[in-house]
């Protein structure tokens, strides 16, 4: 035995240098990795840190929405005249406190699910089913722009030009409706179509700008925003356009029965067949992205420009057409508005503050069109029982405002979240 010692020792000497060695190059590839870290460029980081937020965890975006919620219901709190007044004795009746902070939260969110989802205060089964019912009718538009922002963040893009995308695809819907006599199987398919097509156009124009000189699409975007606004603005100021004949109002005329949707559940109901073109764009934006070669050119140039470019793929065609299906899909939620839910004549706030919302929904959901649908629903929740909410427990509706916005600093938070939370990190 004591023979086979000085034997085995030098075997074991080569092996012992050889595992330092081994560390020594580990440490080196990892100051190389840092390295390499430090020099990517600053646009690189922006468009590293645009595909955190928008393709994230899914778990990350429903706690953001029960943290709005929790937030919210601080506010409620707050702005609840009970709860002031039990605070101000709440040392010598603490039990006072606690329930009226009980009656306020669970009062309102319970106000919030009879106007958003079954009111089993409704004397008729038709009034308490009446709410989810104005829900979808909420969730259509939502869904229908959400679509068209989640994929241009698929494609690495960022579209802020909502709102005149949906005012120049609602106002050529209009048009069409207004100045066309038709059978409705002709009258109605072309007024969403031109609508759908002009809007498309419009949203190119950011895609081409970004493709042939490399104009920030956000800044594109925003000033078409103003642009769109005043060109809508001043055809429903001329009658030869869009204003109502013999109206000084700057409003169209109403839409004829032939160009507008129809009704899904009956006249009692408000729903109408908004809700199912968004299902429909819904199934068609997860083919476009998921099983075509369009929707592979996009994600591949959403990934890495440069290495989709090193793939052979045209990533200005990429841009251009993401901004033109986008535009379309955006403008359909406009189109949606004009011949579906306020049908009595176009106007400049036609989009109702649906293409920022958009972008809300577009980042709860992931930029994946069936959870864009769903962020849809829920929002539409949002704005369908926080007017029941307001008008049954007196809570101002601006607390769902605030809790939509909060969802918004959450998603565009995710360490924050897992931080909350304790989530493990990617580097765990």
């Amino acid at each position: 035995m004591s023979e086979k010692g000085p034997e085995h020792q030098p075997a074991d000497e080569p092996a012992e240098s050889t595992h330092v060695s081994t560390d020594d190059r580990v440490g080196e590839g990892t100051q190389d990795s840092a390295s390499d870290a430090d020099r990517v460029p600053e646009a690189s980081r922006w468009h590293l840190a645009l595909r955190e937020i928008t393709t994230g965890n899914a778990l990350v975006a429903v706690l953001s929405v029960l943290l709005a919620m929790f937030f919210g219901s601080l506010m409620i709190l707050f702005t609840d005249e009970d709860v002031r007044y039990g605070l101000s004795y709440f040392f010598a009746r603490p039990s006072d406190t606690f329930f009226y902070a009980w009656e306020a939260i669970s009062g309102a969110y319970v106000s919030l699910w009879r106007g958003a989802v079954f009111n089993d205060l409704g004397g008729t089964f038709v009034q308490q089913i009446k709410p989810i019912t104005e829900t979808l009718k909420f969730a259509a538009p939502l869904t229908l722009a959400g679509l068209g922002i989640g994929l241009t963040f698929r494609a690495g893009l960022f579209n802020i030009g909502g709102r005149g995308q949906m005012l120049l695809g609602g106002a050529a819907a209009a048009f069409v409706a207004v100045k066309l006599d038709l059978p409705m199987i002709v009258h109605l398919p072309l007024a969403i179509l031109v609508g759908a097509l002009v809007a498309a156009l419009w949203g190119g124009i950011a895609g081409i700008l970004k493709a042939l000189t490399g104009a920030h699409e956000v800044i594109v975007t925003i000033m078409l925003n103003y642009v769109g606004y005043y060109l809508v603005f001043y055809a429903l100021t001329r009658e030869s356009l869009l204003q109502a004949p013999g109206s000084a109002n700057p409003k169209s005329a109403p839409m004829p029965e032939s160009a507008v949707l129809p009704d899904l559940l009956g006249p009692q109901f408000n729903l109408h067949a908004g809700f199912l073109l968004a299902v429909l764009a819904t199934f068609l934006v997860w083919w476009i992205l998921n099983r075509s070669s369009l929707g592979y050119r996009f994600r591949a140039v959403g990934e890495n420009p440069a290495a989709a470019k090193a793939a052979g793929i045209n990533v200005g065609v990429a841009y251009a057409s993401a901004f033109m299906i986008s535009g379309a899909l955006v403008g359909l939620a406009g189109v949606n508005q004009v011949l579906g839910s306020v049908t009595d004549g176009a106007t400049s706030g036609l989009d109702a503050a649906i293409g920022f919302d958009a972008i809300t929904v577009a980042l709860l959901g992931r930029s994946r069109p069936f959870g864009i649908l769903a962020a849809g629903v829920l929002f539409g929740a949002f704005k369908s029982g926080g007017f029941f909410m307001q008008a049954s427990e007196g809570i101002p509706v601006d607390i769902v405002l605030v809790v939509q916005s909060l969802i918004v600093l959450f998603l565009a938070a995710p360490p924050l979240v897992k931080a909350i939370f304790r989530l493990p990190t990617k580097e765990a």
